[in-house]
């Protein structure tokens, strides 16, 4: 399947996942798509999330490979870099704080680029990572921001968080900053992946099907908020009773709603399956997470158990006459 394809199978995916609530709903299917669904995308969520975790964490790591980029300890008047090449979990544990909430390797990352000559240069990459950081940081705001449906009373976390984004004052609904945000970065990465050959070369409906689904759940999500208007006392009934285990299904909400609660779900019940669940392995990466101690401290591979070897002196013994018929030097004669 080529990069086309991939484009074009994703999209009518998304496509189907946006018809099937449309006609279920259509059709009385409320129950369905308001509570059933959800729960199990919930559970195959956290299943799936604590499944791979456990199975990272089981995995054996024999030898020390992090990812270093100064630096090592060694000589006293020598001077290592703590950060790009710690030797103790203190410079671990910042490195791993700026590589989390600041995509540290991301910012120092650079791109390979061919120009007259032909010449290589190597050049900044930037601008992924600041698509990368207002993607998911918006869609960190959204996500919190959506407490307020599940919560009663709503936590001062969340108004502080809504009056921030909302700063602007735009609007009867007020515009939220973070909404359009998360349409511009999900655009972004779709676009990079697009319109550089060497990226949409390796591109797969994997890579594909999750920029897809966001921008849906964003987008039927601002058609809620600012275009056509849902039941929100309905909808918070539906939230809270889901929240609380005591789910109702409120007449008059609107399939808009349940589209995009559909799409939500979905996203959910795909994230451990995916490669979205990077942001569980990143703590578990032992590119990230190990400190650069060789020199300190030995480490024994786990793996070294008693093997049964066969020496070049039985070697020898075993193929000395055709050794000698061979021409081939050989240590004894007889």
């Amino acid at each position: 399947m080529n990069a086309s394809q991939s484009m074009v199978f994703s999209l009518v995916a998304v496509g189907i996942l946006v018809c099937l609530p449309l006609i279920g709903v259509t059709a009385g299917m409320t129950s369905l798509f308001g509570v059933i669904i959800p729960y199990v995308a919930v559970a195959v969520f956290f299943v799936g999330i604590v499944a791979r975790v456990v199975r990272w964490a089981r995995s054996p790591v024999p030898f020390r490979i992090p990812t270093t980029c100064g630096q090592q300890k060694s000589f006293a008047w020598i001077k290592a870099d703590n950060l790009d090449n710690p030797s103790d979990t203190k410079g671990v544990v910042l490195r791993m704080i700026l590589e989390v909430l600041l995509f540290r390797s991301l910012f120092r990352n650079t791109r390979l680029e061919f120009y007259d000559g032909p010449k290589i240069r190597y050049a900044s990459a930037k601008w992924l990572w600041l698509g990368a950081i207002v993607f998911h940081y918006s869609f960190l705001v959204v996500f919190l921001r959506h407490l307020r449906f599940f919560t009663e009373p709503v936590t001062p976390l969340v108004t502080l968080l809504e009056s921030v984004d909302g700063f602007l004052e735009v609007g009867l609904p007020r515009l939220y900053i973070s909404g359009l945000a998360l349409l511009a970065g999900v655009t972004y990465l779709f676009l990079r992946r697009v319109t550089i050959p060497q990226l949409k070369y390796i591109s797969l409906p994997s890579d594909y099907f999750p920029l897809f689904l966001i921008f849906a759940i964003a987008a039927t999500g601002l058609l809620m908020r600012y275009i056509f208007k849902v039941d929100i006392v309905g909808v918070k009934e539906l939230t809270f009773g889901l929240a609380t285990f005591h789910p109702v299904v409120p007449e008059g909400i609107g399939v808009l709603f349940y589209i995009h609660l559909f799409l939500v779900s979905v996203l959910f019940a795909y994230f451990p399956f995916s490669k979205l669940v990077h942001m569980a392995g990143v703590f578990l990466s032992p590119t990230r997470n190990l400190p650069n101690n060789s020199r300190m401290v030995r480490h024994i591979n786990p793996w070294n158990y008693p093997v049964k070897v066969h020496t070049y002196e039985e070697y020898e013994d075993e193929f000395r006459e055709k050794m000698i018929e061979a021409g081939l030097p050989v240590e004894k004669k007889e």
